[in-house]
């Protein structure tokens, strides 16, 4: 084989071996050839805009945002204004409490889908004591509306919450995900009581994801394992939202304000003017200064983790930026 088609297929094996969750270029030198060590170095931010009565703003341009990562000025290289295809996990609470509102939950879901982009694919993980995938087994995704309304009312609706592990297979499923933009809307009445998962261990792996977090808590006023502080966080760190209804007659409005959010977001991107591989997480703000426009309120990632160089057969190193966090 002649060495320039030797040279291309080795480059074409080590871009192939970086697990990116964002887009990857080479790194150059002065002379502007291509070094041996492959970074991922484009961050890319779904970002929510709203103006002082929480309604969705459009129609801003580049120049009106601006991005700061651990405090410094960056270069937005990336920017978009458009209804974005996604992939959405809905996650549902079938523990024995949640028999009386399930019928409410599922129409809840169907309103969601039915106010989402027509090409987003969808799943559904029901969870009590076990943690289960409702589609069938050939289908890991749909955006058949009668098919998610199925699966959400499907399934045994007894025993505990395992919420953590819930939520560990849901980002697991995002992995498979045909769509850049992520999200998982978690519904629940408690906190967690069954999961082998520490609520540490999926934080982190949220923060590693792509995955916005939008979690809806439904609370009796004297539920024992309520934990409305798990959901805000993880919401914060990835740039969705937490919801804590009144009544659960208030879901199904929250799940159409969600759709409609995932749908008017723009995206963001820069290139991290800190070049370092080491593993590291670095925080990220995001800011609107639209002089059209009153105060405006801007959601997105709290941040994203740096992985560790990784060997490969060669003696490249490369190494990945995996988004996670929010502000």
């Amino acid at each position: 084989m002649p060495t320039q088609r030797i040279g291309f297929v080795l480059s074409l094996f080590l871009l192939a071996a970086v697990p990116v969750m964002a887009q990857n270029a080479p790194t150059k030198n002065a002379g502007g050839q291509s070094g041996i060590r492959v970074n991922v170095n484009l961050v890319n931010l779904p970002v929510s805009v709203t103006d002082s009565q929480g309604q969705f703003v459009s129609g801003l341009a580049r120049g009106d945002f601006r991005i700061f990562e651990d405090g410094r000025p960056q270069n937005i290289t990336l920017f978009e204004e458009a209804d974005i295809p996604a992939t959405v996990g809905l996650l549902v609470d079938h523990s024995g409490s949640m028999r009386p509102i399930l019928p409410e939950v599922s129409a809840a879901a169907t309103a969601f889908a039915k106010s989402s982009n027509p090409k987003d694919e969808m799943f559904v993980v029901d969870f009590n004591d076990i943690v289960s995938l409702q589609l069938p087994a050939a289908v890991p995704f749909t955006s058949d509306v009668r098919q998610l309304e199925k699966a959400v009312a499907g399934g045994s609706v007894e025993g505990r919450t395992a919420l953590n592990d819930a939520i560990a297979v849901g980002l697991d499923q995002l992995r498979s995900a045909h769509r850049d933009r992520q999200a998982l809307i978690i519904v629940s009445d408690g906190g967690d009581n069954a999961s082998k998962h520490k609520f540490a261990e999926v934080l982190s792996q949220a923060r590693a994801s792509k995955a916005s977090i939008y979690a809806i808590g439904i609370f009796a006023a004297n539920e024992a394992d309520r934990n409305p502080g798990v959901l805000e966080q993880l919401a914060k760190a990835t740039g969705g939202k937490a919801y804590f209804p009144q009544s659960v007659n208030e879901v199904a409005a929250i799940c159409t304000q969600i759709a409609r959010e995932i749908r008017a977001q723009y995206t963001l991107g820069y290139s991290p003017s800190n070049t370092s591989s080491e593993g590291a997480y670095r925080k990220i703000a995001v800011k609107v200064d639209a002089p059209n426009h009153a105060r405006l309120h801007v959601r997105t990632r709290a941040g994203y983790l740096v992985s560790q160089p990784k060997p490969t057969p060669s003696s490249a190193v490369v190494s990945a930026a995996a988004i996670g966090g929010n502000r």
